[in-house]
């Protein structure tokens, strides 16, 4: 079997492992579910999944740029333009009117585990790292959990992607 045929029968899927970690109770919980969301992408419910998926990113990224903003973050303004870039590229995927197949499904599974593990294990990481050694740790501090925390609406191009002005 050609590497071709074996890759449409075998999906692309990368398990969350305890080297993304990075130490912030919150954001690895948040980050797992992100994880589990790709895994369960598939045909049959990928309207869903994807509704799901959207959904949760907006609740994380909101939550991990108000972790950010909270603690002071000098990377914040950049770390925020990685999810503005990161947010216009799965608009332009799910935007180009191009039907659900098992191709496709699986093209935005192994851009979401590429962006996902990329990301966390550079620039999450490096938050993880200053939030240790700089941030106040006082309750007052920490971000609402995620259940209780609405989206800010001040996100810019990221808020009016997904209809959050």
């Amino acid at each position: 079997m050609s590497q071709e045929e074996s890759g449409k029968h075998a999906p692309f899927v990368i398990e969350w492992r305890k080297g993304f970690q990075v130490n912030i109770e919150q954001v690895d919980t948040e980050h797992q579910h992100l994880f589990a969301l790709v895994k369960a992408l598939n045909l049959d419910s990928v309207e869903k999944t994807v509704e799901e998926l959207l959904d949760y990113v907006v609740v994380h990224f909101s939550n991990e740029q108000d972790l950010m903003e909270k603690s002071g973050y000098p990377g914040f303004e950049q770390h925020l333009k990685l999810h503005e870039d990161f947010a216009t590229h799965v608009a332009d995927f799910l935007g180009n009117g191009e039907a659900w197949s098992e191709e496709r499904v699986q093209e935005l599974r192994r851009f979401l585990n590429k962006w996902l593990v990329g990301h966390i294990m550079t620039h999450d990481l490096r938050f993880g790292r200053w939030y240790a050694e700089h941030a106040v740790h006082a309750p007052a501090a920490m971000p609402a959990p995620v259940a209780a925390q609405a989206p800010k609406a001040h996100r810019g191009f990221f808020a009016a992607l997904f209809g959050l002005k």
